[in-house]
């Protein structure tokens, strides 16, 4: 019986490996870094020594990488995902990539007879290890039942929106909404703060209104910690925000909020800081407003 393969076991992929493993899904896996290829591996996967090999021995594919070259690479390349995999796999495409990439790549996938879709995620580390990521896909219905038992391994909602590349279009949605509400909390508390009210107070007075969201609960207490470890990396959603750009440029959109955050990003990633939390966007205007948001 064909194995489950899956390549690239970073920050979100390594627990979405495991979850699948915990589900019973018998695994090969492959990833360039050692230790978590073994640490999968340590789990109950079969550790692959190569790209091609996990193709040659899955039915169902999924990767999970930084961006687009990463995925075509893997793919598309010498020795990559499609020069090995059999006639009839599915490639289910994780990553937050673009969607102009990601229709190119599901054309030449579909040449060698091999359907793509692609079904990126929200939620970062701390809901990919609880598996309840929010998985938004596109592509080929029939491949997507296929697969949406295992998707729900991963994920607590996984919802076909449209034909491949809607899934990329969705997770850039996505990606604005997020950016837009870590901003508007950090200017908001920043105002707080530099008024002399106390963050913490004026974040529980508001979390019950219409001003609460998911960001705001899972970012405010971390700022307030001043904890930026990285569930989901500024420079990860400057590459997000770019692909937004670029998806932008491809329809004539106007984007002008993201076209402003990612240059808060851009000015926080050169002061050494792109391997923060994108919550911790809130230090761009702790910086320039010369307080801090932290508790009392």
């Amino acid at each position: 019986m064909a194995k489950t393969g899956f390549i690239g076991l970073g920050i979100m992929g390594k627990p979405m490996a495991k979850n699948l493993i915990k589900a019973g899904y018998d695994l090969i896996v492959y990833d360039v870094a050692e230790q978590p290829l073994k640490e999968v591996a340590d789990a109950g996967a079969q550790a692959a020594g190569s790209i091609a090999e996990v193709a040659q021995n899955a039915d169902v594919i999924v990767t999970m990488l930084p961006n687009s070259p990463h995925v075509k690479e893997v793919v598309l390349g010498g020795g990559g995902v499609l020069e090995n995999a059999k006639e009839g796999t599915i490639i289910v495409d994780m990553s937050s990539i673009s969607p102009v990439a990601t229709k190119e790549i599901a054309a030449e996938c579909a040449k060698k007879s091999v359907v793509m879709l692609d079904a990126p995620v929200s939620g970062g580390e701390p809901k990919a290890i609880e598996g309840t990521l929010a998985i938004m896909a596109g592509g080929d219905e029939a491949a997507f039942k296929k697969v949406e038992k295992m998707l729900h391994c991963m994920g607590s909602s996984a919802i076909l929106v449209g034909e491949v590349g809607s899934g990329n279009v969705t997770k850039l949605a996505n990606q604005i909404i997020v950016a837009a509400n870590i901003a508007g909390m950090s200017e908001a508390m920043v105002l707080a703060s530099k008024s002399g009210v106390d963050p913490e107070k004026v974040y529980n007075a508001i979390r019950g209104g219409l001003a609460g969201s998911t960001v705001l609960d899972a970012k405010m207490p971390l700022v307030l910690e001043g904890n930026f470890k990285p569930g989901f990396r500024i420079e990860l959603h400057i590459k997000d925000l770019q692909n937004v750009l670029d998806a932008a440029g491809v329809t004539q959109c106007e984007v002008p909020i993201t076209s402003e955050i990612i240059g808060m990003m851009k000015e926080l990633r050169e002061d050494g800081k792109g391997q923060d939390d994108h919550g911790g966007l809130i230090q761009y205007y702790e910086k320039k407003s010369g307080v801090q948001c932290r508790k009392k």
